[in-house]
């Protein structure tokens, strides 16, 4: 796995996709107030020295890529996903084509 990078650049990321998927109340959410008391409880003070930070960072980065990849596989399955059973006249205007008119003028 690659470096994991500063942990306040994680936490930003990580409280953005928070925003994404909860919308303008994410504040309010119980995911938020969970991951800021846990970024604030193993932050590195001149006393203390935590040696589960690396073990919070790390989760928290990963926490972040699933946020990221679920965001990222709704907008796909939005855009491709199939709309439907379409009608023959349809699927022929689809790829350019007319169906042919029947005689005695029906279709």
């Amino acid at each position: 796995m690659a470096a994991l990078g500063a942990p306040l650049r994680t936490l930003r990321a990580l409280l953005r996709e928070l925003r994404h998927a909860a919308g303008r109340s994410y504040r309010d959410s119980p995911a938020y107030r969970h991951v800021l008391a846990a970024f604030r409880a193993h932050r590195v003070t001149s006393e203390k020295l935590c040696r589960a930070q690396q073990e919070l960072h790390f989760q928290a980065a990963t926490y972040l890529c699933l946020l990221r990849s679920v965001r990222e596989h709704e907008a796909l399955h939005r855009e491709y996903h199939g709309k439907g059973e379409r009608s023959p006249q349809e699927v022929a205007g689809m790829v350019g084509f007319r169906l042919p008119q029947q005689p005695g003028g029906k279709g």
